[in-house]
Parts: C-alpha cells; structure tokens; sequence
C-alpha cells in the first residue's frame, strides 16, 4: 500500500484528503517513480477548485516530482530503475507516494541537482525558458514588465532575466517581497498594492512603456498590464491567480495601441521528447552555472499528508518562491 491525496468533489482545500491505494504496475510506455519531492503549483488549485475540471472524480492531484524510478514498462528504453528522474507534466497524481508517469514525460535529473531543487523548478523554470525564448525572444537590455515577480515562477523569471541582460520590472504585493526580487536580479519592482501599475511603468521607463507583459495573474492585472504595453506590443498572459480573464471586447486592443496578446501554457511548448529536453536542458544548466539558484523556505515545505495546509498557504499569498511536499 502506499499513499496519496484525492479529492472527491471540486472546492476549497478542505475537499483534500490523505487515502491508501495500491499503485498498479506501469504500462508498456510508463515508468514508475518513488517521489521524493512533489512540486505544488498554483495550477493545482485550479484543478482542485473545478476551474479546470477533471474527467472523472475521485481524482488524484498534481503533475510535477523528483524521484528515483522503481519499475519499467515493457516497451520503456530510455529508463532503468534506480535512474534519478523529474517531471512537470505527468498525469494527475504526483500528490502520491508512487506515480505512474509516460516515458515521454519524464527527464533524466543530473547529479548535481537535487530531487527539491527539481520538483521546485522543473514546471517553474520550463516555464520561464519558453516564454523567455520562444513566446518572446527577450533582448539584452531589454526592459518588460512581469508580474508575481516573489512567486514561484517569478523569482526564477528575476534570475533568468539577469543572466540574460534584459530588465525586469517586477510587481509584488508587500515589501518584503519587493525585496526578495530584487535580491533575486528583478532590475526595478512596484509594489501593486500601494503604486499603479501602469503609472510607475511609464515613469521607469521615461514614457516608453515596454514590448512585452508577462502576467500570471489574470483578472486584476489585465488593463494595468495592456496600459503599460507600447503600441504594437505584446501581453502575454500565462496565468488566473485572480480569476481569469473573460469577457473581452477585442476592439481595446486596437484602443491601446493595435496590441497582440497570448495565451500560451508549457503544455503548447513542450509537447515531445525533443521539446522537453530541450526545455529540461536548459533549465538545469541555468541551475548548474549559478545562474539560477532554487532555494524553498522552510516555512514552506510540507508533508504529503498537510496537502490541505500547503494549499491555504499558497492561496494566502503570504509564500515566497516555490512550495513542497515531501512523501
């Protein structure tokens, strides 16, 4: 037997429950993995929640973990058991002890990085990878907004455009994690809760607004994040963190400036073995050189079994980069 958390109906954390189960042998083109560290997105609350519904419930929850492969499928040879591995787009379930996950979904993990380092990064960082390079090739010395810049995928995003050269102005909500970006490399911050937006951009960049918006948030930040875009410029919205953005009148588009927006996920961008190497890869050399360090706080490290309270923690939005569970 082994454990994992389920969840039987949509809704708050609540709904989260520790149960036993008994993992099943993996098919012919799966490998089965010992998670050592899970990665908690804020994805999962949306799964969770019913704002991206799943198939069928009870449902298991989660797609990101490092671990240590266990069994092989028949038809498996990129694996063996005893390899150390992570993955960012498994199935729903890596809440779990135990997880069957397609080979195609599962990168080698290189020695020097470890099972917590992976399971905070590996979706975090691929992210940044394909926005950083492929929804919009950023420049040296380029100047863009991104918004969350304390969160998960923000403070890798600070470090990432460091080594880059390109300029991040990154929004927060306190001041303490104002600071924290711009420890992490963000080259200027504005903190929302007390600074508009669209304001300070303009201010910062002496009335040149920017190319290019990274938002992860969603509804609060949609028109600060078009208002602070240059004419022709692009909004790149990533995220739902404050409810999604629905009910759009096209024509502002054209109002502010003939903008372009995106909706990309790293589920478009990865979507093959050559497509998740290349990503993987280039997220763990970021890591390896230094450029990118993956520190998880204490503070927000949980077991398995306080699913429930890492969900209300991230939810609170008093966390600071990546969260864990640990099996």
């Amino acid at each position: 037997m082994a454990k994992r958390i389920e969840f039987a109906q949509h809704g708050g954390a609540d709904v989260l429950n520790l149960v036993d189960y008994s993992p099943v042998n993996p098919a012919d083109n799966e490998i089965q993995i010992e998670n050592r560290a899970i990665g908690i997105n804020f994805i999962d609350t949306y799964v969770r929640s019913g704002l991206y519904p799943v198939a069928k419930l009870p449902s298991g929850l989660g797609t990101e973990a490092a671990g240590v492969v266990v069994k092989t499928g028949a038809h498996v040879t990129g694996f063996k058991p005893g390899d150390r591995v992570v993955y960012a787009q498994g199935p729903l379930g890596a809440y779990s002890d135990v997880h069957n996950v397609p080979e195609s979904a599962v990168a080698h993990l290189p020695d020097g990085i470890t099972f917590e380092q992976a399971a905070a990064s590996s979706l975090k960082g691929m992210t940044v990878y394909y926005l950083f390079h492929q929804t919009y090739q950023l420049k040296q010395n380029e100047v863009f907004l991104f918004h969350a810049a304390a969160g998960g995928v923000g403070l890798i995003a600070c470090q990432w455009a460091k080594a880059l050269g390109a300029k991040m102005i990154g929004t927060v909500g306190s001041a303490d994690k104002a600071l924290r970006a711009k420890e992490a490399g963000a080259w200027d911050v504005i903190n929302y809760q007390s600074e508009d937006i669209a304001a300070r951009v303009k201010d910062i960049t002496h009335g040149e607004k920017v190319n290019v918006v990274y938002d992860s948030v969603g509804q609060s930040t949609w028109l600060a994040s078009l208002d602070s875009l240059k004419r022709r410029g692009l909004m790149v919205s990533f995220g739902n963190a404050s409810g999604p953005v629905s009910g759009v009148n096209l024509g502002i588009l054209n109002q502010k400036g003939g903008l372009y927006v995106t909706r990309p996920s790293l589920g478009v961008y990865v979507t093959n073995r050559a497509e998740l190497d290349q990503a993987s890869n280039a997220l763990f050399d970021m890591i390896l050189s230094g450029n990118v360090k993956v520190d998880v706080p204490q503070s927000q490290i949980f077991a398995l079994k306080d699913a429930q309270k890492a969900h209300e923690t991230i939810e609170s939005r008093k966390t600071q980069g990546s969260s864990l569970l640990i099996p």
